[in-house]
């Protein structure tokens, strides 16, 4: 077995972090210099992530940057294009629809269990100004 060394590890956050790190200083551009809303943002994330794995170079930033480039919405994105492509190459046009249903289904399913699992726990209210 191939044991890790303390600079390997160190090495691996630190990769994971400048990337992470890089994307959300990205948004924080974007939100500070455009005049983009928040869900806007989120969704050119989302189509980032898309286009980087339709062109096939998500792979090698994920290879790369693991969690750095897969936690954010951009690897969301990489899933559904994934689910999408895979789902066209098996059964065309709908094949597409539903593979990347299914690919985005785990993630969606998690969301929609936390968000309730939190409204159990806590309380929303309004913002006061």
């Amino acid at each position: 077995m191939h044991e890790v060394s303390e600079m390997e590890v160190f090495l691996t956050y630190l990769k994971v972090f400048a990337v992470g790190g890089a994307l959300c200083a990205l948004g924080q551009l974007l939100i500070n210099k455009t005049e983009m809303s928040s869900a806007r943002i989120l969704v050119t994330f989302m189509l980032l992530g898309l286009v980087l794995e339709a062109a096939g170079v998500f792979g090698y930033m994920k290879d790369f940057a693991a969690a750095g480039v897969t936690v954010p919405i951009t690897g969301f994105g990489s899933s559904l294009a994934k689910g999408a492509i895979k789902g066209a190459k098996e059964g065309g046009v709908l094949g597409a629809v539903a593979g990347g249903l299914k690919a985005a289904a785990p993630g969606i399913s998690a969301v929609i269990l936390f968000g309730f699992l939190f409204s159990l726990v806590f309380r929303s209210h309004s913002k006061k100004t």
